[in-house]
């Protein structure tokens, strides 16, 4: 069985095992290695095939006997194959990694202004795909350079963005490194990042209007190709999307929000259960932070501290990945949690009869008519979900309809 990996120096948590998996049979595993164990790994590692990340990309250029053409073009490697005779042959599948997400955007590069925000590796291989597309002119924006952060109204008129910094990157989520709005022409943006799976960047795009893509259809794309350097053996296109697809549903979260007692913690455990997922109350955990219960909250401090306390730990679980969470019903109310939400999940409106529904130990169900409050934030939950669920009648009922709408 052939042997191969991933080198860097520190590697984390790494989708990369997991992609190869789905992509063919061999041995895949992380290699984190110093820069000073680099020599001997290159030459004497127990590898057929490696994919490389930082901050090796340029640093394994020289151990190379042969480059291919965007490789010696780019002056990056990310995968080596280690040939019958001994010697490596090296190739930038970053390239064929993004030109596959720009294809797949359906975000018209040609004859563009555009903008790339970073000057690291990555950066290298996106300016240079972008100009094979035919873009008109590719600015890259760095923090020190000629074009930098401090004057980018001088590019007001760029219409394509690629982000290629970790700027809004788990866990530091909730960044951007430029306002869209600095840029009234723009086209289309696209982030290298891919989690979360929207960036804040990413999130003001929608907002916008601007079509958008996250990095998880990069990642795939050229780990497909990286597979196809191991084996030699040619794997459809098709199976970029199908394994994207699974990866993300995987990654994302599945948020549940409704009114007050429409079964969202009945349905998240459930769920929980039937996945294999972790669950979690946001109320649960607001209680467990204060030291009291939600009405105990209430009564002592008033609605508008316990949804600030309520953000807090909405902004800590939108981050999370593969997680089921459920939240409170009033949630929806602060439009600033939409996006905690909406950055890494799938949101769910969890719909029930208003005679269906109990108010017992809810303050602002026993003080209000649920009517009127259901008339009320129903804007709310219809522009936060993605899907609606009708909850009026089993649990099996209603975990049937979700997971049909997450496949």
């Amino acid at each position: 069985m052939l042997k191969c990996g991933l080198l860097g120096q520190k590697l984390g948590h790494s989708y990369s095992p997991a992609i190869h998996g789905m992509l063919a049979d061999y041995d895949y595993q992380l290699f984190e290695r110093e820069p000073e164990q680099l020599e001997d790994f290159l030459k004497n590692g127990p590898w057929d095939g490696i994919n490389v990340t930082i901050p090796y990309k340029k640093a394994v250029l020289p151990y190379c006997a042969e480059l291919s053409d965007t490789a010696r073009r780019i002056g990056s490697v990310n995968t080596i194959v280690r040939r019958p005779d001994g010697s490596l042959y090296g190739d930038n599948t970053d390239a064929y990694g993004f030109e596959s997400l720009v294809r797949k955007s359906g975000i018209q590069v040609q004859g563009r202004k555009a903008l790339v925000l970073g000057s690291g590796g990555a950066s290298v291989t996106v300016v240079a795909v972008l100009k094979m597309l035919g873009a008109e002119s590719v600015t890259v924006i760095s923090r020190g350079g000629e074009d930098n952060y401090d004057n980018l109204a001088k590019h007001a008129d760029a219409r394509i963005i690629a982000n290629t910094t970790p700027v809004g990157m788990y866990p530091n989520n909730g960044q951007a490194a430029v306002d869209l709005a600095q840029f009234p022409q723009c086209e289309g943006v696209l982030d290298v990042v891919y989690n979360p799976a929207r960036t804040a960047l990413l999130l003001q795009a929608e907002k916008l209007g601007i079509p958008c893509a996250d990095g998880l259809y990069m990642l795939v794309a050229q780990a497909k190709r990286s597979s196809e350097l191991f084996t030699g053996r040619s794997i459809p296109d098709s199976e970029i999307g199908r394994i994207e697809k699974l990866l993300s549903g995987q990654m994302k979260n599945i948020v549940l929000v409704g009114m007050p007692s429409s079964g969202k913690s009945t349905l998240a455990a459930a769920l929980g259960e039937r996945l294999g997922r972790p669950v979690y109350e946001a109320d649960a955990l607001i209680e467990q932070e204060a030291g009291m219960d939600i009405p105990a909250i209430f009564a002592q401090y008033g609605e508008g501290h316990f949804r600030a306390l309520e953000t807090e730990v909405l902004s800590r679980l939108g981050k999370l990945s593969g997680a089921v969470i459920s939240t409170g019903g009033g949630c929806v109310t602060r439009e600033e949690n939409y996006d905690l939400l909406h950055q890494n999940g799938t949101i769910l409106w969890l719909q029930r009869g208003t005679e269906k529904l109990d108010k017992t130990g809810r303050p602002l169900s026993l003080k209000n008519d649920l009517n009127e409050m259901y008339q009320k934030r129903e804007p709310m939950y219809r522009r936060f979900a993605d899907a609606a669920v009708d909850n009026n009648g089993s649990v099996e009922a209603a975990l049937a309809q979700i997971l049909e709408v997450l496949q």
